[in-house]
């Protein structure tokens, strides 16, 4: 299905402006449906010829839908959109008709010109049309509470005309919550509480206030419940804002243990205030998971960042010893078993200051890499560099990928490129020592290779018996731990390349 843009941009001359004002009001129009308990349909002329194109549908929460099927990329013209010209013409809201039937549905047109104001602030031409329509087959006699949302569509639905609704989005913020469902707080011109839904009312008695909304300055209540006046102050700073016509930022209020999420929208049909529309929704399950999930993350990186001192620490414990052992074969060993320990201490470094199990896997690569050319015992200067990308790895194959390239690079300096013998010339740039490291994805499988350009592997090398610790170590992570496979074979311009395939089903 094709979007609102590209529906726009390929069937009409709208400009990227307007095309933004239409998304805007896609983005936050589930609110009017609500309260229209109607179907809202977007609509936008092709041409001058009385042509119309749908490019977005809401259905309601609060009511049946009138149209079973979805109305997008339809286009329609004649006597079926004759209340969208007049709307899209004379820029009114078109109320006029009688009933029309969709199947056995009946429903009731009425259109909305859409208007984007100009950069000066005054209303500009209409864009496009939002047809309002609703399903009569269940009509009945409305209740306080239908008649409170009806008056309030009524109002947003003349700014959507008069082009002041949707207000501008703040950073960082959703349209999910709160909804016309979760509660519903109309305010005069003054502040004072003209109705609140059953929802709304039963949010503040969460938060101590177990009174009846009606006549109450919200603002200053505000003030009362909150439990941190600055929370109070900032609500109530909110509600102000609305009542001038603002758009604030959505708030927080916290009392008594429970937190409930504010949204002050500005009434002001025709350009008047007459007072506002404050969306309210307890959050307080939300937050508490919220809070324990914070808990538990800052738990783990603790987790990572001990384990990674006690690594270090018995990296340490294990550089003394080796200081200590004259036999240079246990030295030797030492030495690469505290090689072997700070690699994997590079991962839990990074998961320590994670927010999640997994880790930017191409940094440690590249610190580990810098760290075998630095200990490896060569006296050829060897280049390393790395292409492509590992991208993020979950915690269980870092840990073990990281032991496994740096054996891999270890075992590429020290045995590919052996000090250079009494009265041979040093190599020429073009031909300079190097390990390369190449990562990619592809169909859930990273692929690895380690390849040098180094004198390659003996004649009588057999990959599947025997080798040193450090190539049994590599064997056993990649075939257990990995569950992948490894290939050594001689470079194809000459060196030896280790190449590596791992399942990625569980990243």
């Amino acid at each position: 299905m094709s979007t609102l843009r590209d529906l726009a941009e390929e069937h009409t001359q709208l400009r990227p402006a307007d095309i933004d004002h239409l998304h805007r009001i896609a983005g936050d129009w589930q609110l009017l449906s609500d309260l229209s308990f109607a179907d809202l349909l977007l609509w936008v002329p092709v041409d001058d010829d009385g042509t119309f194109l749908c490019v977005a549908q809401v259905r309601p929460t609060t009511a049946p839908t009138a149209y079973l099927d979805d109305q997008v990329g339809r286009i329609v013209g004649g006597p079926e959109v004759a209340h969208l010209e007049v709307a899209y013409r004379q820029g009114r809201i078109w109320r006029e008709g009688d009933p029309v039937w969709y199947g056995d549905v009946p429903a009731r047109h009425e259109a909305i010109p859409v208007r984007l104001r100009t950069a000066d602030g005054e209303a500009g031409e209409v864009i496009a049309v939002v047809g309002r329509d609703t399903n009569l087959s269940t009509a009945r006699t409305p209740s306080q509470l239908e008649l409170n949302y009806l008056t309030t569509a009524d109002d947003l639905a003349q700014m959507i005309a008069d082009g002041t609704f949707p207000p501008p989005r703040h950073p960082g913020e959703t349209t999910s919550a709160p909804r016309v469902g979760d509660g519903l707080v109309r305010l005069d011109a003054g502040g004072k509480v003209t109705y609140a839904s059953p929802n709304a009312q039963s949010a503040y008695r969460r938060l101590g206030y177990a009174s009846h909304l009606v006549g109450e300055d919200l603002a200053k209540l505000h003030r009362r419940l909150a439990t941190d006046p600055l929370d109070g102050t900032e609500a109530s700073n909110g509600i102000l804002a609305a009542l001038r016509g603002e758009g604030p930022p959505r708030r927080e209020i916290d009392a008594r243990g429970a937190t409930m999420l504010t949204r002050a929208l500005p009434l002001m049909p025709a350009g008047v205030p007459i007072g506002a529309l404050v969306l309210v929704r307890d959050i307080t399950e939300v937050r508490r998971r919220d809070r324990a999930l914070i808990t538990k993350d800052a738990t783990i990186r603790e987790i990572h960042h001990r384990v990674k001192n006690n690594l270090q620490t018995v990296a340490a414990l294990l550089r003394l010893q080796a200081r200590r052992v004259s036999m240079p074969e246990a030295r030797v060993a030492l030495e690469e078993s505290v090689r072997r320990v700070a690699s994997i201490a590079l991962v839990h470094e990074t998961l320590s200051m994670s927010s999640d199990e997994a880790v930017e896997f191409d940094g440690i690569v590249d610190r580990v890499a810098s760290a075998a050319t630095e200990v490896a015992a060569t006296e050829v200067s060897v280049g390393m560099r790395r292409t492509g990308s590992f991208g993020v790895l979950p915690a269980e194959i870092a840990t073990s990928l990281v032991m496994v390239l740096n054996e891999l690079l270890l075992n590429a300096v020290e045995h590919g490129f052996p000090p250079a013998e009494e009265g041979v010339d040093a190599p020429e740039p073009e031909d300079r020592p190097e390990v390369v490291v190449t990562a990619h994805r592809h169909r859930k499988q990273l692929h690895v290779s380690v390849a040098d350009n180094g004198r390659g592997l003996p004649a009588d090398f057999d990959a599947a018996r025997g080798g040193r610790l450090g190539l049994q170590i590599v064997r056993a992570l990649v075939t257990g731990e990995l569950r992948g496979s490894i290939e050594l074979r001689p470079g194809p311009t000459g060196g030896t390349e280790a190449v590596l395939v791992l399942p990625l089903a569980k990243v």
